[in-house]
């Protein structure tokens, strides 16, 4: 018999600019994917990091085996450059691949690579007065990235059909890559004693993870907890400073550790975006067994499939109704599993799989 072809090996270039500093959804998924790549033997992984300061803190949050390069040049003045002309291209810096993936909306221009960019949500096109100034170029970036990628990586189909219709990208250069699930999260437990009493957490609480930008819903969530009395605490867990203040606890940056307990507490987790492009929360959530409400748009509904509660999004009234319906009816050991068998269907193994798959694609 003759022996099966190998495929030949990817010499990847990942963009690991996400990895430093506080994670963020997208710092997770961009070490999740480092992660499972890395343990690939027909992949070969660096990765790059695009700023000025903390460059060299990439080497420590790369997994085993990738190797690190670090730029230190200002992303801004990167970002000006490739919104003019696709120089500097990327080798100049990191060396030679046959893959560049922009794991942040934005693609850096390359010699002969074959680009990949994942493209998260397009909730900037709707609102762009929402995004800092220093981003406030970001929509022509992305437009100029997904362009010049030979595939286009989303977390959700809901994103996907929003790349392919607002961005003019072809449907065939567009791979769906789900996110996934740690399996730490279907292990974890409540706080502990310590825990509650160092982040001020009260016995039961409703919780909120993610930061408070305008396309969160937190002024909708504010609105229907205070008009119930009867719901209990409201936990915020996201960037900021830790305070107590009406029935209101900001813990402040977690470190995941401390996060998985914390959701694994909650009486129930709620997410009230006006737009989402997948909702890593919603997923965890479901792997502790925890009820989850959350705003009825695509990427959302897709997400927690029938293993949540949807709302319309900026309707406090129902969110607050929602709320104490998953609390009155939070299910019983049944529907705790079948949350967790839901959440167990989503892993990093086969968002890496779809994603080695949109790279030959690329090289093809």
């Amino acid at each position: 018999m003759a022996e099966r072809r190998r495929a030949p090996r990817l010499r990847l270039l990942l963009d690991g600019t996400p990895l430093l500093g506080h994670r963020t959804g997208i710092g997770r998924y961009t070490a999740a994917l480092a992660e499972e790549l890395a343990s690939v033997e027909t992949v070969s992984v660096k990765a790059v990091a695009f700023t000025l300061r903390g460059w060299k803190a990439l080497r420590a949050a790369l997994p085993h085996g990738v190797g690190a390069r670090g730029l230190p040049v200002p992303a801004r003045l990167l970002r000006a450059c490739w919104l003019r002309a696709p120089v500097p291209p990327v080798e100049l810096f990191a060396g030679m691949s046959n893959i560049v993936h922009g794991t942040n909306f934005v693609l850096p221009p390359s010699l002969r690579a074959a680009g990949v960019v994942t493209v998260h949500d397009l909730a900037f096109l709707d609102a762009p007065e929402d995004l800092p100034p220093s981003d406030r170029r970001l929509p022509e970036l992305v437009r100029r990235s997904a362009r010049r990628a030979a595939m286009v990586c989303t977390p959700t189909k809901a994103v996907a059909r929003q790349v392919v219709e607002r961005l003019d990208v072809p449907a065939e250069r567009v791979q769906v890559t789900p996110l996934g699930v740690d399996a730490a999260w279907f292990a974890a437990r409540p706080p502990n004693d310590p825990l509650r009493q160092r982040l001020g957490l009260p016995d039961e609480y409703l919780l909120f993870v993610g930061s408070d930008g305008p396309r969160k819903g937190l002024p909708t969530l504010l609105e229907a907890h205070g008009a119930s009395k009867e719901l209990p605490p409201l936990v915020l867990a996201g960037p900021g400073p830790r305070t107590e203040h009406d029935r209101i606890v900001r813990t402040g940056y977690l470190s995941d550790v401390d996060l998985r307990s914390v959701v694994a507490g909650a009486s129930a987790l709620v997410m009230p975006s006006r737009d989402e492009g997948f909702g890593l929360p919603v997923l965890e959530a479901l792997a502790c067994g925890v009820p989850v409400v959350c705003s009825d748009v695509p990427a959302l509904r897709e997400v927690s499939g029938r293993h949540a509660r949807l709302v319309p999004v900026g309707d406090a009234e129902a969110l607050g109704a929602a709320l104490r319906d998953a609390l009155s009816s939070p299910g019983g050991t049944e529907t705790l599993a079948a949350r967790r068998q839901y959440a167990s269907g989503f892993s990093w193994h086969h968002c890496a799989e779809t994603t080695i798959e949109a790279y030959r694609k690329a090289l093809s």
